[in-house]
């Protein structure tokens, strides 16, 4: 199952849509789906977690907490709206092709897939890619 929760100013447009393209993202990795929550918020909100959780006094665009037990993909991915909206400035994307990319990039970590080495990291952005492209495929 996959919750959406809101603590900020936003709403999915059509849960329904990011559900089923989620799902169809662990599937193709040969994945299923245990509990999965999305937790969109604000800067200040995650600020406040990086630093009681993860001891990092920075802004950031996604935190993931990994309940996983072997295929079985459980989490939650607290996204940052702010983040989202200045990497998609920055990055010179739309909005919504930056929050697809920070919401497969959990589900990815839950995956076991990995950014902290240049060569992880290459490989975490092809990945993000191709699952961008299946939101886009007919339901």
């Amino acid at each position: 199952m996959i919750d959406f929760n809101y603590e900020t100013n936003f709403d999915l447009e059509n849960e329904f849509y990011y559900s089923d393209w989620l799902g169809r993202i662990l599937i193709s990795e040969g994945f299923e789906l245990g509990n999965l929550a999305y937790i969109f918020c604000s800067d200040a909100y995650l600020l406040d977690m990086n630093i009681e959780y993860l001891k990092h006094d920075t802004l950031t665009d996604i935190i993931t907490f990994d309940y996983c037990e072997g295929k079985l993909i459980s989490g939650d991915i607290f996204i940052s709206i702010d983040r989202v909206k200045d990497n998609a400035i920055e990055f010179k994307v739309t909005f919504n092709e930056e929050l697809l990319r920070v919401m497969a990039h959990g589900a990815l970590h839950l995956m076991g897939f990995k950014d902290k080495s240049a060569s992880d990291s290459a490989l975490m952005r092809s990945k993000e890619e191709e699952k961008i492209k299946l939101f886009h495929v007919e339901h």
